[in-house]
Formats: structure tokens, C-alpha cells, sequence
């Protein structure tokens, strides 16, 4: 009896043990659920933005520009009454149902607006009540990312956004119960049990809970143990938080494929990625093919498996008819439904990755790498996508004539390009190489190439920054020059016609792009000075003294050259590039602006000046070929660059709103037949003709006076003189001597001007 006794109180003592171990097992289970669970922040990459088109009365824009824009961005085309994201073309325009957004100076709400056009511009654009409204912005279109160490993605969305058929058919396929088991589901558990007991491994009765502890904070072995502390845990996790919190955390946090090397995390995120909208806006048959993969994202990819993703959808949509959650006529009209997913990008490509280069090293001098990875942070970039598309367009389709017509050489010419906005330095479009959307090298940003006659402006504008001895129409010896420095073999500039024109004025030396010319005037203003004059214009690598560099032989990346040409497209104003405008928390909050910087480089004079004569390169230099392309009322400022054995081709030239810079070349650096005028500007033409640009027009600045100059002598004009062409001068600069065609009279064009007023002002009494 003793003995019986004995055995009892080790067996009580057994089970308190097991008890207690199984208390002290639950309350750290307990803890870890809920310190996780609250704790938990979902690592969100920062997002980057283009620039959100501005709608406003005036706006030079094409009705198609805006269609492509919204088609990107996920609107539909039908009227939708009580939704937003769609539009629906009118007689005359269009009628548009913005989706709220949050910008960087606050939240936009929903709204329906009006925009009218009328030869390619906009006329008006009106709320749904009619009433004129200054500006609206498009949301902006999302562009790449910076994704956590581990690659995940996933963009969060509310449950009250997500469509009540997805969340249906998510509930028959995978956890019929939710709403009624607690955590687990006993039969779902019975069948398991079965399972492993027939030695096929511990698989299916996983209810929703369960599948989201597992993915939050456990391993994926497939062990006993693994399996207890995971029912436990479900248990554990709906004793704490409701039901509509763990399907939400649920919805965000299951994987759903891959893109490549960027694991797809969340039903937002698997939205946008395979069918190109917002979750808000999927279909029944969309949904259904996005709750088939919960099962195996890679089994039932719809890219790789298009016929096995389609009859798991349709079983969905089977399971879903079966428990009422759809009609037969949505069920029929979901299974007659095609797969749907948008076009896969080609491998290793992105849509702009020339362009995020740039962001991404811009922001990493601002941002620690764990919050650009982690944070969710939103930036908004200068990225104008109708500048960018129709960059990529110009390159694709230039380089594809090239190839076919081998007058530069054999297929493989690369190609650069960068554009600007003249006025603010912001970087509208970016072009890396001639597969545009291919990641790798990005020769706009790290080739270093030869610039060539790109240069010859900087020579120039330095010798104008001296009125008293160098004007537009000073005369420059265009003879053979010979260069002699102690310890160097003599250099002798050949020009590239292999012609000496002798006495040139100026503005023609710089025109023509004469060698010999330029190369006798920088030696005589000093190389020194030349480099400074770079350096004002925004180039900050250190380079030598040498007299080549005078004729181009600098090696410079096509984003230096934008910088520098940038400066002299500002009037002598120093504005740096950037690709940032703001940078906001997840939530809107503004974290970091990049407002315009600017600084006075140069003096407005002689950069007036120096425009004055750039122009005179497109009107009758080298560069006159433009006029296929554009009118000459665009007064278009450029300059052709082509380097020795012509490697490297060249364009870089303003209009009153745009400046960009177009280089061609091969990688390997081979002599070929590139010229600027014939490879690069070409290029350069279609773009800008393509973007309908603002004629260049400059206001002068005080200290110039414009003056009549025969172009034959370069001396003082009047209107006696045929061809007389009006020239700006630094006050007091000007010939006084005058031109054989000139009057007795001879008078300055200030001065027809200002009689002509007053000879007004008589007549109507004024």
C-alpha cells in the first residue's frame, strides 16, 4: 500500500512538473507573441517617385502625354460612379477620377476633375461643380526602391481597402473557420495527425493564424516541436488581438513570388506587381489568382506556369461559388476571364535604372543605408517620364538606323544622355546606355570620355569676360601654331577641315569650330585661367594645365558636361544638379527638402555673350543641320564635340526650357566615323522637336547694348547695310569704326529704337 502511495506522489509530482514546465512554456510563448506581434514593424523600403505631373491652364502637354501617364499609373478606362482611379475621354478632353495621395506639402484628397485641350495645350481644368482650379497634380508614378538586407517587399495595405471578394476567397481555400476556431482548427489538426502517423511528414491543417505564426516567428523545419509551438502560439495570438488584426498582418505578410532577386511580400505589393493596380481595384478572377498561390507562389507562378496558375485560380473561384460567397454570373464571368498579369520585364531590367543610379548616391549622402532600407521613406525624384520615354525612344530607334546603315561603324554604339531643366537643375531624363532599361555601367554618370570642341565655349567665354579685348567680332588668326613646352614635343592643332582660314572674328572661330583659332586665343588669355573659368562653370576634378585641353582633350562624364553647360544656360548662375526634390516618412511627414541652390559663378555679361555666339553655332556653324528638326525662332545655343579619330561624338545645346547633352561612342573606345554634327545631333534634334521646346530668349542684362555689325568686316552697321546682323556688346566695346556699306549717319540699334518711340509718342499725342 505504501508502495501504491509512493508511485501516486511521483506520478503528481511528474505531472506538476509537466505542468509547471508547460505554464513556464506557455508564459514565454505568451510573452514572445505579444512583445513580437506589437513590436514587430514591417521593414519598408523607401519609395521613390517620378515627378507628379502638374495640371494647369497653359501647360504645353499632349492629351496622349497624360493618357500614357494615367495608364501607367493603373487608372481604367471606364467611369466608375462612387470609385477613384479611372478616366474617360470627352469631346473635349478628359474627365479624370484622382485617387487620394500624400504629398510632401500634405494629402491630396479623391477628387473628379475636367481637363480641356485645345493644339496640344491644356485650356482649362475644373472641378466636377465647374469651377476653375489653378493646378492639380497627378500622383506620381512609382519608380524603384531601396529593399531591405534580406530583399523583402511589400507595400501595407488596411483591410478596409482590400476587396471583400479577395478576403472571401482567401477564407475558402485556405482557413474555412476563421471566423469561429480559435487559433486552431481540430480537424484541420486531425488531418495532419493522420498524415504523419501514414508517414507522409506533418503537412495541411494550418489555419490562417497558424500559417502567420510560422511566417512571423518561426523556422520553417518541418518538426514535431516546431509544430507544438506553433499551435500553441495561434492559440496565444488570438487570446490577445482580433480577428481583423491578424487577417490584416496576415494579408501583408505573406510571400508571393519573386521579382528576380526582391522577394513579393503582402497583397499590395503582389497587386501591383502582377497586375499593375492598387489592391483596391482587382477583380474577382485577379483576387482569385493571388489567393491560388498562397499555396506555392513558385508551383503556381503565372508567368512560368501560366496553365497550372489558371486552374488553380479556377478551382478558387470554385471553392468560393460552393460557400456563397459568389454568384454564378461572377463566378461565370471570373472563370471566363484570361490570367491577366501584366507584361514581365526582360531580365535585368528596371524602369529607369541610369536614372535611380543617381538618386541612390544622392541619398546616401543624406540617409543612413538601414533607414533608406528599413524606414519606408518616400522620395520624390525630378524624373519627368514623357522626357524619359521619349529619350529612350530617340536612342532605341537612332542607334537601331545606325546599326542598320554601319556609316559609324559596327553594331554596338552606346549612347548617353542627360536633360535638365534650364531654370531650376533639376534632372528630367537620364539615359545610361542604348538598353535603357538595362542595369549596369552608366556611362551618363561614369564614363569619363573626351569632350573634344564641347570645351571651346569655356575658352571662349573666358576671353569675353575681357570687353576691352575680346568681343564677338574681334579678329582671331586662324593660322598654322605651334605650341612649345619645355619637356613636351611641340603642339600643332590641325583644323578638322585640314584648312587655315586666316583672320576670322570671333564668334565665327567658335562657329566653325575652328582649331587653330581656339587654340591661339586660350594660349594667349592663358590655360590657367581657362581651368578656372571650368571650375566657376561646376567642374571639380582636378585637371592639368596642359595646352590640348584647350581643344577638348579632358576626359568628362556626360553629367559634368550637363553641369558645366547648365551654369551657361543660367546666365553665369551656378545651379547644381539634382535629381530629390523632398523626402517624406511613410506617413507624409516632410523630412528633407532639396530646394534650389543658387549661386552667382560667372558675371551675366559675358555668358549673355557667350549664348549670343552658341547661337550663332546652330544659326551657321557647325551645328546648322538643327533647322531638319527645329525652326530657327527656337534660337537654339549648342555646340558639336567629335574627338580625335573620331571615338566620341557630341552634342550639347539649351532651348528657354531644356538643356541636354547626348554622347555616342563605342565602350572599347575604337577609332570610328562619329562626328557630332552627324552622329550626335541628330539625336539631340528628334528629342527636343519631340518635346516642343520654348524658344531660347534671354533677357539682357545691364552693361550690354546691342549693336548693328556688318558680318562681312565685323565693323559698326546701321540699317544702310543689307545684311547687317544685330550683335551684343559689353557697353563701350563696340567698333566705332564703320562698315563701308554704313550711311554718314550711322547709329546704334538703341538709338533707331528710341527715335522710333518718340516719333510715336508725337503722333498720338502721348
Amino acid at each position: 500500500m505504501s508502495r501504491r502511495r509512493k508511485s501516486w506522489r511521483y506520478v503528481r509530482y511528474a505531472l506538476l512538473s509537466v505542468a509547471l514546465l508547460a505554464a513556464g512554456f506557455t508564459l514565454y510563448l505568451d510573452f514572445r507573441v505579444r512583445s513580437e506581434f506589437e513590436g514587430r514593424r514591417f521593414a519598408l523600403p523607401a519609395r521613390i517617385y517620378a515627378r507628379p505631373l502638374e495640371l494647369h491652364a497653359g501647360l504645353r502637354v499632349s492629351q496622349a502625354s497624360i493618357l500614357e501617364e494615367l495608364r501607367q499609373a493603373g487608372y481604367r478606362t471606364a467611369r466608375r460612379e462612387g470609385e477613384t482611379g479611372w478616366f474617360v475621354r470627352e469631346h473635349d478632353g478628359l474627365e479624370i477620377a484622382l485617387r487620394p495621395f500624400a504629398f510632401w506639402d500634405g494629402p491630396r484628397p479623391a477628387r473628379r476633375i475636367h481637363v480641356a485641350f485645345e493644339n496640344g495645350t491644356v485650356t482649362s481644368v475644373r472641378d466636377a461643380r465647374g469651377r476653375d482650379l489653378p493646378l492639380v497634380r497627378l500622383e506620381p508614378l512609382p519608380i524603384g526602391g531601396f529593399y531591405p538586407a534580406n530583399n523583402e517587399d511589400r507595400v501595407l495595405v488596411r483591410l478596409a481597402e482590400v476587396p471583400k471578394h479577395l478576403v472571401q476567397a482567401l477564407l475558402a481555400t485556405e482557413d474555412r473557420n476563421f471566423h469561429s476556431h480559435h487559433g486552431v482548427d481540430p480537424r484541420g489538426i486531425a488531418r495532419a495527425l493522420v498524415s504523419f502517423l501514414r508517414g507522409r511528414g506533418l503537412q495541411g491543417g494550418s489555419t490562417l493564424t497558424q500559417q502567420l505564426v510560422k511566417n512571423f516567428f518561426l523556422t520553417p523545419e518541418r518538426t514535431v516541436r516546431r509544430k507544438v509551438t506553433e499551435l500553441f502560439m495561434a492559440v496565444l495570438l488570438e487570446l490577445h488581438y482580433d480577428k481583423n488584426e491578424i487577417l490584416e498582418t496576415y494579408l501583408n505578410e505573406i510571400y508571393l513570388g519573386q521579382d528576380r532577386d526582391r522577394a513579393i511580400h503582402g497583397i499590395g505589393l503582389a497587386s501591383l506587381h502582377y497586375f499593375g493596380k492598387q489592391v483596391e481595384y482587382l477583380t474577382l478572377a485577379e483576387s482569385a489568382l493571388l489567393v491560388g498561390m498562397v499555396k506555392g507562389p513558385a508551383w503556381y507562378d503565372p508567368y512560368r506556369h501560366p496553365r497550372r496558375a489558371l486552374e488553380r485560380r479556377n478551382l478558387v473561384l470554385r471553392q468560393t461559388r460552393s460557400l456563397g460567397y459568389a454568384t454564378m454570373e461572377q463566378y461565370s464571368t471570373a472563370r471566363a476571364a484570361s490570367i491577366g498579369v501584366k507584361p514581365k520585364a526582360p531580365v535585368g531590367t528596371s524602369p529607369h535604372p541610369a536614372f535611380l543610379q543617381l538618386v541612390h548616391r544622392q541619398l546616401r549622402r543624406d540617409y543612413d543605408e538601414a533607414d533608406l532600407r528599413s524606414e519606408g521613406l518616400r522620395v520624390f525624384t525630378t524624373l519627368d517620364p514623357r522626357v524619359q520615354r521619349a529619350a529612350e525612344r530617340v536612342v532605341e530607334r537612332k542607334l537601331a538606323q545606325y546599326d542598320k546603315g554601319k556609316r559609324f561603324g559596327p553594331p554596338g554604339l552606346e549612347a548617353a544622355i542627360v536633360v535638365t531643366d534650364t531654370q531650376t537643375g533639376e534632372v528630367q531624363a537620364l539615359i545610361g546606355g542604348r538598353d535603357a532599361r538595362y542595369s549596369g555601367f552608366n556611362r551618363a554618370l561614369d564614363a569619363a570620355r573626351p569632350v573634344g570642341s564641347l570645351l571651346k565655349p569655356v575658352v571662349y567665354l573666358t576671353a569675353l569676360a575681357e570687353p576691352s579685348r575680346y568681343t564677338l567680332v574681334t579678329p582671331i588668326d586662324d593660322a598654322p601654331f605651334v605650341w612649345k613646352s619645355r619637356g613636351a614635343p611641340d603642339w600643332q592643332p590641325q583644323n578638322y577641315d585640314k584648312t587655315f582660314h586666316g583672320a576670322v572674328q570671333l564668334r565665327t572661330a567658335l562657329a566653325q569650330s575652328y582649331n587653330a583659332a581656339t587654340a591661339r586665343l586660350g594660349t594667349e588669355i592663358g590655360v590657367e585661367r581657362v581651368l578656372s573659368t571650368m571650375k566657376r562653370l561646376g567642374i571639380e576634378r582636378e585637371l592639368k594645365p596642359y595646352a590640348a585641353t584647350l581643344l577638348g582633350a579632358v576626359e568628362l562624364s556626360p553629367i559634368e558636361v550637363a553641369q558645366m553647360y547648365q551654369t551657361i544656360a543660367s546666365a553665369g548662375f551656378r545651379v547644381p544638379l539634382r535629381a530629390i526634390r523632398e523626402v517624406t516618412t511613410q506617413d507624409g511627414r516632410p523630412l528633407r527638402r532639396y530646394p534650389l541652390e543658387v549661386k552667382q559663378a560667372l558675371s551675366a555679361g559675358p555668358t549673355y555673350l557667350l549664348t549670343a555666339a552658341m547661337q550663332g553655332v546652330v544659326r551657321e556653324g557647325t551645328a546648322r543641320s538643327l533647322v531638319k528638326w527645329l525652326p530657327p525662332e527656337s534660337a537654339v545655343a549648342g555646340k558639336t564635340g567629335t574627338t580625335d579619330e573620331q571615338r566620341d561624338a557630341w552634342f550639347a545645346g539649351f532651348t528657354g526650357d531644356r538643356l541636354a547633352v547626348v554622347w555616342l561612342g563605342y565602350d572599347d573606345n575604337r577609332a570610328a566615323k562619329l562626328s557630332g554634327a552627324a552622329a550626335a545631333l541628330p539625336l539631340w534634334g528628334e528629342l527636343m522637336a519631340s518635346l516642343h521646346p520654348e524658344p531660347l530668349a534671354l533677357p539682357r542684362p545691364e552693361g550690354i547694348e546691342n549693336v548693328l555689325i556688318d558680318p562681312q568686316s565685323g565693323l559698326r552697321a546701321d540699317w544702310a547695310c543689307s545684311d547687317a546682323l544685330e550683335l551684343p556688346f559689353a557697353q563701350g566695346s563696340a567698333p566705332v569704326e564703320r562698315a563701308p556699306c554704313a550711311s554718314a549717319l550711322g547709329v546704334t540699334v538703341e538709338e533707331v529704337k528710341q527715335e522710333a518711340k518718340s516719333w510715336l509718342e508725337r503722333l498720338f499725342g502721348r
